[in-house]
This record gives C-alpha cells, sequence and structure tokens, in this order.
C-alpha cells in the first residue's frame, strides 16, 4: 500500500524519485523520504507527511546519481519522522524501503537487540536493512538474500549499500515491483504511474525474484540461490496522459467524468448482436468448459466485493447458476470446500490486491479453477489465474473506485450473458441485454450532464452525522456500495441495509437528524420499496430517493434523483452513478481530500 521508486543513471537522482513518489501517493501519504547515494556517501531526508513537505526541506546539497525513495502507509508505528522510509543499519551504509508486513518482525527485533542493536524505529522494515548490513556476503545481493532467508512476509524491497555503489538490488515476494529501462538509466517502481514519464519499457517481477539494477541495464534472478531468471523487458501501451489530472480538480472528478467512454471500452468488440450473447475469449473457456460450470464464487474486497454481489445477481438471473460473492479477505481462513465444477472470479482494480491474491492462489492450490476481472495486464492477479476479463478502464488513480468498479459490473453482464447464452437464456432476452448494454454508455452520460442538481444534496447529506442507504435485491449492493463511497471521502458515518431489513432493527435509528438515501427503481419490488419509504416519512426521516421519472412517490416528502431506465437486470449501474457523485461533492463541500482520503491507500498490497 505505500509506494517505492528508484532510480540509477546520469542525473540528479533525487528529483526524479521525487516526481515518482508524488504520482504514487494514492498509495500511501503518511509520511516520505529519499535516500540518494553519491560523492558524499548515503545521505537520508524523511519526514512525516506528504511528498511536498519532504520536498520542501531536502538538504541543499542532496546530490547523487543512485537513489530509493518511499511514500508511506502505516503499518508498524505511527506516521513519525523516525518511522519514515528509508531505514538505515546502525553505521549508515545500508538504506531500504520496502512495502508490505515482515510477519515476523517482533521475533527478528528481539533477536537484533539482544546482538546490541539499537533499533530506531517501531517498523518492521529496520530489521531488514540491520540484517542485510549484518550479512557475511560478499557481495549485495548474497547480503540480501542473506537477509531474506530469516524473513517471513511479504515485501517489494529495493536496498541500497555504500559499499556497492553501482547498484540497486530490489526483491518481490507479494508486492509489486517493475524495473523500468531507459537510456543508461534505470528505474524501479511499484507501479507503472512512477515510469510512464520516462519509460514503457518494463520488466515485472514474479514472487520470488530479485532483482540488480545499474545504470546498464538489469539481471532476475531467485531468491532462495541467485540462480538465473532471465527476465528481458518487454514495452507496455500505456498513454503518460491517462496518469494525468489535466483540467480537473481532481482525480476522482476526472475518472467519474470518463465513465461513458470506459463503458464503452469495455464492451467493445465483445457483444455479438446477431446471436445475442458476448464473446470473451480471454476466459480461455469454450462453450463446453461454459456448461460444465454448476456454481461461481466471486471474491473481492470492499467496492470490488460489492460489485461483485452485483455481479452474482446478474449470474444468477441470467445463467441460472447459484452464484455468490464473498470478501476474498476471508475466504482462505475458512479452509474453504473448493468444488472442481465452481467457476472462482477475482475481481481487483489493480490485480495486485493481497487478500485477493492470496484467496486466488488457495484456490488454486486445492485445483479449482479461477477467472480474473482486473484492470492491470500483467498483474499479479491477472498472471495467476487461468484466465479472465480486462477492464479496459484505463489507470485509476483516486483511492475511491468509480470508473474501474463501473466497468467490473460491465464485465460481469458479459459473463452473465455469456454463461446465460450457452444455457437457457433465450436469444430474444439475450438480444434485449446487447441492446441494453449498448444504450449503457449515453445514459451514464445523460446522469452525468444532471450533476449540477446533485450538489444542494449532496452539501445536505453532508452535514449529517450519520447516513442509511437501502434498497432490496438488485438494490442492496448498490446501497453498500453507496454507503461505502460516502464513508471514505466525507468520513461520515453510512450504513447498508437491506430495505426490507429496517423494520426488524434498524427503524429505531431514523429520525430527523439520520438521513436514507433509497434505490427504488422501477421493477416488480417497487410498491413495497414506497412502503418502506412511507415508515421513515411517517417518522421524520429525511428521505434522497434515487429512482425512475416512472415511480410515483405519492405524498412522500423527499428529495428526488431520476435515472435512465435500462433493462431490469443493468439498472443497477445506473443507480451507482449519483452515489458516487453524491459522495464526491459531500467530500468536496466538506474540504477533504478527495483523491487521498485519510487511513486509506489505492492498492492493498498489506494483509
Amino acid at each position: 500500500m505505500c509506494g517505492i521508486v528508484g532510480y540509477i543513471g546520469r542525473q540528479d537522482a533525487a528529483p526524479v524519485v521525487l516526481e515518482g513518489l508524488t504520482r504514487l501517493e494514492h498509495r500511501g501519504y503518511d509520511s516520505a523520504g529519499v535516500a540518494v547515494l553519491g560523492g558524499r556517501g548515503l545521505r537520508v531526508a524523511k519526514q512525516a507527511g506528504r511528498v511536498r513537505e519532504l520536498t520542501d526541506v531536502l538538504p541543499k546539497r542532496f546530490a547523487g546519481t543512485t537513489a530509493i525513495g518511499h511514500t508511506r502507509w502505516a503499518t508498524h508505528g505511527p506516521a513519525t519522522d523516525a518511522n519514515a522510509h528509508p531505514h538505515v543499519d546502525e553505521t549508515g551504509r545500508v538504506a531500504v524501503v520496502h512495502n508490505g508486513i515482515i510477519d515476523n518482525s517482533a521475533a527478528l527485533r528481539a533477536q537484533l537487540t539482544d546482538a546490541g542493536v539499537t533499533l530506531a524505529s517501531d517498523t518492521d522494515t529496520e530489521v531488514v536493512a540491520h540484517l542485510v548490513a549484518r550479512s557475511e556476503a560478499d557481495t549485495l545481493e548474497g547480503k540480501v538474500r542473506d537477509a531474506l532467508r530469516v524473513v517471513v512476509g511479504t515485501y517489494g524491497l529495493a536496498v541500497l549499500h555504500a559499499d556497492f555503489p553501482d547498484r540497486i538490488v530490489v526483491a518481490r515476494n507479494g508486492s509489486p515491483l517493475v524495473v523500468g529501462v531507459g537510456d543508461k538509466e534505470m528505474y524501479v517502481a511499484s507501479d507503472l504511474a512512477a515510469l510512464v514519464r520516462h519509460t514503457t519499457t518494463v520488466a515485472m517481477l514474479d514472487d520470488g525474484e530479485m532483482a540488480t539494477v545499474t545504470a546498464s541495464g538489469f539481471s532476475t534472478m531467485r531468491h532462495t540461490d541467485l540462480s538465473s531468471t532471465g527476465k528481458t523487458a518487454t514495452q507496455v501501451d500505456i498513454d503518460a496522459a491517462a496518469y494525468e489530472a489535466g483540467d480537473h480538480e481532481s482525480y476522482m472528478r476526472k475518472e467519474i467524468l470518463e465513465q461513458p467512454t470506459t463503458a464503452q471500452a469495455v464492451l467493445r468488440g465483445r457483444l455479438d448482436e446477431r446471436f445475442g450473447t458476448a464473446h470473451l475469449g480471454g476466459l480461455e473457456m469454450d462453450a463446453r468448459d461454459l456448461r460444465a460450470v454448476r456454481r461461481v464464487k466471486i471474491l473481492g474486497c470492499g467496492s470490488a466485493y460489492y460489485v461483485g454481489q452485483m455481479g452474482a445477481g446478474l449470474i444468477e438471473e441470467l445463467a441460472r447458476i447459484p452464484a455468490d460473492a464473498e470478501a476474498a479477505s476471508e475466504f482462505r481462513y475458512r479452509d474453504p470446500v473448493i468444488e472442481p465444477d465452481t467457476l472462482y472470479v477475482a475481481v481487483s482494480q489493480s490485480g495486485e490486491t493481497i487478500d485477493t491474491l492470496l484467496a486466488v492462489q488457495e484456490v488454486r492450490r486445492k485445483g479449482g479453477r479461477c477467472v480474473g476481472l482486473v484492470n492491470v495486464v500483467g498483474s499479479a492477479i491477472a498472471r495467476e489465474c487461468d484466465g479472465g476479463i480486462y477492464l479496459h478502464a484505463g489507470p485509476e488513480v483516486a483511492v475511491a473506485s468509480t470508473k474501474a468498479l463501473t466497468n467490473m459490473f460491465l464485465g460481469f453482464a458479459l459473463l452473465a450473458l455469456q454463461l446465460g447464452r450457452v444455457r437457457d437464456l433465450s436469444i430474444a432476452d439475450g438480444k434485449r441485454l446487447v441492446a441494453g448494454l449498448e444504450r449503457l454508455p449515453g445514459q451514464i452520460e445523460e446522469i452525468l450532464a444532471g450533476e449540477a442538481d446533485l450538489v444542494e444534496v449532496a452539501k445536505e447529506l453532508a452535514e449529517a452525522r450519520s447516513l442509511f442507504f437501502i434498497g432490496r435485491v438488485r438494490g442492496f449492493p448498490v446501497a453498500r456500495e453507496g454507503a461505502q463511497k460516502f464513508k471514505e471521502i466525507s468520513y461520515r458515518h453510512a450504513e447498508a441495509y437491506p430495505t426490507s431489513e429496517l423494520k426488524h432493527g434498524p427503524l429505531a435509528l431514523i429520525d430527523p437528524e439520520v438521513p436514507t438515501v433509497a434505490l427504488v427503481p422501477r421493477d416488480e419490488l417497487t410498491e413495497r420499496n414506497i412502503g418502506a419509504l412511507h415508515e421513515i416519512d411517517a417518522r421524520h426521516g429525511p428521505l434522497v430517493v434515487i429512482t425512475h421519472d416512472e415511480v410515483d412517490l405519492g405524498a412522500i416528502g423527499a428529495r428526488r434523483i431520476d435515472v435512465p431506465r435500462n433493462e431490469p437486470e443493468l439498472d443497477p449501474i445506473l443507480l451507482t452513478i449519483p452515489l458516487q457523485l453524491l459522495a464526491y461533492h459531500a467530500a468536496q463541500h466538506l474540504g477533504h481530500d478527495i483523491d487521498k482520503p485519510r487511513n486509506l491507500a489505492k492498492s492493498v498490497t498489506v494483509e
């Protein structure tokens, strides 16, 4: 969940690293630091706060052509100067930056203390610097190998050593690392976003792999015995401008407004109007394989979990296959039964979410088939899965997911349609859904065009200390996602409930100070939903109702937000778009940092 950047070459390294760290602040922004190796040896500058604050206090003479840097999301110890990375050994000759968690750090800290080492921080990472420094190996690669032999946990590591000034050594186990190739200069990073302004020729390390990076190139090897893995760099198709906010006041706003275009991108070339179906070649499953599926289990975390619930509903409706979604973070810890005729689907924007990756590995270890819905080609989850659906949402920088979530829903719609058409879904229903999917980008654009009408509603909601979000059946996971979005960027308490469950307890909390955001589409449950609104209205609970213009709310006092109507199975994603806008404008009204909400990070690479 932190950001790593490294550079070695001919340029002054610190500015290059700081610029890269700024691009990775969505991965962690509690503290930041840089270690530079130059004519004056190894020097470190670090402090709590944002990268821009670190830039302001760098020493005037902080030159060197080799550097590593880090922007932190705190795990062990609070956000303080001492706990910021890079961490150094007692001699000041070794510097380490680290993403992940060292599970046995407490034991290693005790061993080092017993050996007379004085630890300067509360972190798990510091032990690695001391272990590298204490190794008796005669190469930096050997020293890092020796340290990793006693380390248990996940890591993306970059190491500098004053005795080996011509290199950076990096290592990966469960936390992403990328090597970038330039002209007589090289880069390392935990995310492509840090590299795209400099190079699009990259090599992505696999778990269990190390790399030695010098100004003239790189070589890869296994952690265990330093034997070569022979990895080479490849060109990636990335537009550097896609990582810029441009004229938009925030990345989140830019990404919300991109949804009509990105929705078209995920659908392009995958809809078959003639046969009323979808074509998903990346699944690596033919019609016989698809017909053999007897159950679908979706695994995701946070918003990916909630959109997985939407997807499970789609699959059950269209394909008539039992389907459900489960929090990937809990999945492997209950020792799940893996069934050979179940299709497991892992959902992740980054493709690096550690809880989801570990769930995939549990499925694969037990012989199950797992496919991925991910937004990053070549990511760990994409590589681990048997096949997948690439989301084509483009880079998503804001912590709160918007356009990637919408494309996840559309990916599930395509999967449900293909599964349904190899079973009993009629061609007429297939064509109906294809037409509905083709209408969606334009309808999303229509909702966004009415954004101004939502601003005052959002400001009113922002003043509440607690809110309810409610919906039934298809609408309940939409309510869960709406509550998630609201709380993660507005910091207001927001709770989602099935509308039908209000009278079983939560109705006790309804009063004039607790607003309810209700999802009331025109469907088979409209009248029952309206009945629940009467119960809230009778108790003077403020109401915001997201609905279709055909729905008559009668005498209920409510702020009404109408969205275009599509096919009932596809309506959930259209109901979701106003919730994104409400959360965005509530957070803006409250003056929060919308792209970087407190305590959160974009890519969760620690358990």
